[in-house]
Formats: structure tokens, C-alpha cells, sequence
């Protein structure tokens, strides 16, 4: 009886810390998507308001981070349950990161926004429709525990790769046409290469979720069990 309280309270915890890491992941999803609203209407004051809602993000990393280890030590779960707490480290790691890199996107709508407007080239859009789509995905596989709709993220990375290799050579072009606008353009180049590792993030994130689900480690299939 003692031993089935102590699994119910487990897994009343292992619930409450899903609820805050899906709360996390939606204020990452909003900044994320208010970053990229700050690039093209280059509206600096809801750049500086993603940028200050960064730290609610870090603060809730931490939050959930302790949890994590207040269940380990006062439950020491084993199987299946134990999986799900690395998993939860794990992503949670990764969702404050995307967190970072759309500040960091805030960041340089900021800075473009004082400078003189450029025509921002559309593959900028594009990639982060894609990459959008993909966290909205990885929440929603998340939420529903849906191997299916992460397996659906992960085959979605390749062409985010492909784009942010594009976006060099578009870079590349327009500085040698315009080199007194270097600077601006490689801060395009940067929020390119954020997009690119956003969407690499949502890759660990549902890699982390197969595993929770199955126990098989996608990023090398060979060890799973």
C-alpha cells in the first residue's frame, strides 16, 4: 500500500512538471513568433519586451530543472518513469536555448531597425514559417505524447539546413553589390543561423521524446532497447 502512494504521488509530480514544461515551451513559442514580428515590422519596442521575457523563460528552466531533481531524489524512479525525467532535463535544457536564440533574434531586429531598411530576402520568412511550424509541432507532440508528430519534426530539419545554406550565398551577394551595408546583411546572416539551430533544438527535443515513449535513441537507433 505504502509502495502504490508512493507511485501515485510520483506520477501526480511527473504530471504537475509536464504542465510547466509545456508552459515553458509556449513562452518560447511566443517569442519565437513575436521575434520574427519585430524583424519585419522592425518594431523596437516588442523586440525589448522579447528580450526582457527572456529571463521568465531562464527562470522557469531552472524551476523545472529542480523539480527534476527534488523527484530523483525523494522518488529514485526507475523504467519507464525514470526515462521520462531524463527526457524532461533534457528537453527542458533545449527549450530554454530556443528561448535564447528567438532573444537573440529580438536582438537583431533591434539593431536593424536603427539602421537603414533593407529588402529582407523572402528564404528569411520562409525558414521561419518552417522552423515556427516545427516548435508548434514539437509542443504539440509534446502535449499529446505523439511519436508520429515528432518523427514528423525530424524529417522536416533537413530542409531548414538546406535554406540557411542558401541564405550564405544570397549574403554573400549582396555585400559585394552593397559593402557599406556588411553589417546589416551579417546580422541577417545571423538570424539565419538561429533559425538553423532552433530547428535543431526542436530535433533534440523529439529525439528526447522518442525515447521517452519507447525507450529507442534515435541519434543512434543501434543502442536503442
Amino acid at each position: 500500500m505504502a509502495e502504490e502512494r508512493m507511485m501515485l504521488h510520483l506520477h501526480r509530480e511527473i504530471n504537475e512538471l509536464k504542465k510547466k514544461i509545456v508552459l515553458e515551451a509556449t513562452l518560447v513559442e511566443d517569442n519565437l513568433r513575436e521575434g520574427m514580428k519585430a524583424l519585419i515590422t522592425r518594431d523596437i519596442n516588442l523586440a525589448k519586451r522579447i528580450i526582457k521575457r527572456d529571463k521568465d523563460i531562464d527562470a522557469k528552466e531552472v524551476e523545472i530543472e529542480e523539480d527534476c531533481l527534488k523527484i530523483f531524489a525523494l522518488y529514485q524512479p526507475v523504467a519507464k518513469d525514470l526515462r521520462y525525467l531524463v527526457a524532461f532535463l533534457k528537453l527542458n535544457n533545449d527549450l530554454e536555448r530556443i528561448g535564447d536564440l528567438a532573444s537573440n533574434i529580438a536582438a537583431r531586429a533591434k539593431s536593424l531597425a536603427k539602421k537603414e531598411a533593407l529588402e529582407i530576402p523572402v528564404e528569411i520568412p520562409k525558414m521561419a514559417e518552417i522552423v515556427q511550424k516545427m516548435l508548434k509541432d514539437t509542443i504539440d507532440a509534446l502535449v499529446d505524447l505523439d511519436g508520429a508528430k515528432a518523427t514528423r519534426v525530424l524529417d522536416t530539419d533537413d530542409k531548414v539546413d538546406e535554406m540557411n545554406s542558401t541564405m550564405y550565398a544570397i549574403v554573400g551577394e549582396k555585400i559585394q553589390k552593397n559593402p557599406e551595408l556588411v553589417d546589416s546583411w551579417m546580422q541577417i546572416l545571423g538570424i539565419s543561423r538561429y533559425l538553423e539551430r532552433i530547428a535543431d533544438h526542436c530535433t533534440n527535443i523529439c529525439e528526447d521524446l522518442e525515447y521517452m515513449l519507447s525507450g529507442r535513441i534515435q541519434r543512434h537507433p543501434s543502442l536503442g532497447r
